[in-house]
């Protein structure tokens, strides 16, 4: 074989073998992918069911129950609300009416259950997704009480 074909061979072999390993790199990172909604976004059917995403807004006063390692309480943008099942230990500022994100997945009757709590870490500090989706919800529920009946 003349060095001319053996240099477009490992030419060739190379970039099959770039080809590859980025496949294998977006296949993981697509897998581990995982995105944020709001109850509002959930309950029109927006968030993927069978996979993991996020769910994020305030935890409902009076809707949180202990069983021991059982909990289960209720995730609300002002608007609609998700309820929510967890195994585990809860963070130690998780409370009714303070901000949480969720991370599991949505059964078929909308029920989320999930595999990760995070509460919200101090006074001032929410993630900006579930701010903004909270600062929505206020101003629809706001405009609808202002419509004038006739």
């Amino acid at each position: 074989m003349k060095p001319r074909h053996q240099r477009f061979l490992f030419i060739t072999a190379g970039v099959v073998a770039l080809a590859v390993a980025g496949m294998f790199v977006l296949n993981a990172f697509q897998s581990n992918l995982v995105f944020f909604f709001t109850p509002t976004q959930v309950s029109q059917g927006e968030a993927p069911k069978g996979r993991a995403f996020r769910v994020g807004g305030m935890v409902k006063e009076g809707s949180l129950k202990k069983d021991g390692e059982n909990v289960q309480f209720v995730v609300t943008d002002f608007a609609h609300d998700v309820p929510v099942a967890y195994k585990g230990l809860l963070p130690d500022l998780f409370k009714e009416g303070k901000g949480v994100v969720a991370q599991g997945k949505l059964s078929g009757d909308n029920h989320f259950t999930a595999s990760e709590v995070l509460a919200k870490h101090d006074e001032n500090y929410m993630p900006p997704e579930a701010k903004h989706a909270l600062d929505k919800a206020e101003a629809a529920k706001a405009a609808q009480s202002v419509k004038p009946s006739f």
